[in-house]
């Protein structure tokens, strides 16, 4: 996690970097892929319309281990007709350490997504290009500015 001393700030010789919060990536996965192309082999005279969605949630696993799903869908139209729909929950286990736990949802809302991200999109350019589209390529995400927005509307 950034912002926090490494070892030898202030002079504990590293006593401080082992109570430092840490969040480690244990694994990651794709948990559900979807890909509809229903006008395939059809290409449009004119670029579909395309919206992206995204979301994320996170589950406790332990007292140690959360999982975060970041959830993606993909649409498309042309001429009010669908033209591909792709859904993609790709996931990830963490485990946070000497992490408060006021900044815990903080850490895996905002961290854990930005880890999870380019794997995520690589996998949706990869399918919509193995599916006869031009790959889409997803501009990066502020996961914070999400967190932040999410918050102010609770």
């Amino acid at each position: 996690m950034s912002g926090i001393p490494g070892p030898g700030v202030g002079g504990n010789n590293g006593a401080d970097a082992a109570l430092s919060p840490k969040m480690v990536v244990v694994s990651q996965y794709t948990k559900d892929l979807s890909f509809e192309n229903p006008a395939a082999p059809a290409s449009p005279t004119a670029a579909p319309k395309v919206d992206l969605s995204v979301d994320l949630q996170t589950r406790q696993l332990n007292e140690d281990f959360d999982e975060v799903d970041l959830r993606m869908r993909v649409t498309a139209t042309h001429e009010d007709k669908p033209f591909f729909l792709l859904e993609l929950v790709y996931s990830g286990v963490f485990r946070i350490q000497n992490c408060p736990e006021d900044m815990r949802r903080i850490v895996l809302m905002t961290e854990a997504p930005r880890y999870l991200f380019p794997f995520a999109r690589r996998i949706i350019s990869d399918v919509m290009r193995d599916g006869g589209m031009r790959p889409f390529l997803i501009d990066p995400i502020d996961f914070a500015s999400l967190y932040r927005e999410q918050v102010a509307g609770a």
